[in-house]
């Protein structure tokens, strides 16, 4: 009688250990983690870059509004006679018009700062957030300044509106913290610009909210007492 006989499997073979297969549960869980390990890389590729701090804004627009002189070669130099003329100091004629909007350009004049209309759209509002517009020049000092004004913090007085506009000034030239608000206003930078500047300064401890708390709304014309000037 004939058997067959199946052929043994090698002995390779037999000590060849076999590879677990994936589930279709498994195979789903490791693409699907792939594609959200994808999906953030873009997400962070194209996220927009975080906005510049005032500094960082004021100097992208003095790099966009360079100022410059120019002079023709063709321009002659020649003596001539002047005609007389005779001006107004400007502190006398902005003290005399007195009102808050002749304060923020005295401010201005008192610093060398151009008497804008940015500049002095800043001031005013700034007065306002201070003092309130109804009575601006309380205690002479419009923007609680406790520089000179025998109040650390703010609450001093000056003898007049005069003297509280040059010091101001000073208080801003004088301390590094304000260097920011100095040179936007040496530039008549946008009104966004200088506030921001403002904020993030140390004039405030409440820092104005960050802006919450400071109103863009056009501000009245007010007039103090003659007797405050």
């Amino acid at each position: 009688m004939t058997t067959s006989r199946q052929p043994l499997p090698s002995r390779r073979a037999a000590l060849r250990p076999r590879r677990p297969s994936r589930s279709p549960r498994r195979l789903r869980l490791a693409v699907g983690a792939s594609l959200g390990a994808l999906s953030l890389i873009a997400v962070f590729a194209i996220a927009p870059p975080a906005t510049p701090d005032a500094a960082g804004q004021l100097a992208v627009y003095i790099s966009k509004h360079p100022q410059t002189l120019r002079v023709s070669d063709r321009v002659s130099l020649q003596d001539g006679a002047r005609d007389g003329y005779s001006a107004t100091a400007g502190v006398q004629s902005l003290a005399a018009s007195g009102t808050n909007y002749s304060w923020a350009k005295l401010v201005m004049l008192s610093g060398g700062w151009p008497q804008s209309e940015a500049n002095v759209t800043v001031m005013v509002r700034w007065m306002r957030q201070e003092n309130g517009t109804a009575s601006w020049w309380n205690r002479n000092n419009p923007l609680n300044n406790g520089y000179g004004s025998g109040g650390g913090s703010g609450l001093g007085s000056y003898d007049n509106l005069v003297i509280a506009a040059q010091k101001a000034a000073q208080n801003l030239q004088r301390n590094p913290s304000f260097a920011t608000i100095v040179a936007a206003f040496a530039v008549s930078a946008p009104t966004n610009i200088t506030e921001q500047a403002i904020w993030a300064s140390p004039w405030a401890s409440s820092h104005y909210g960050n802006g919450s708390r400071w109103h863009t709304s056009s501000v009245p014309e007010v007039s103090a007492p003659a007797s405050d000037w």
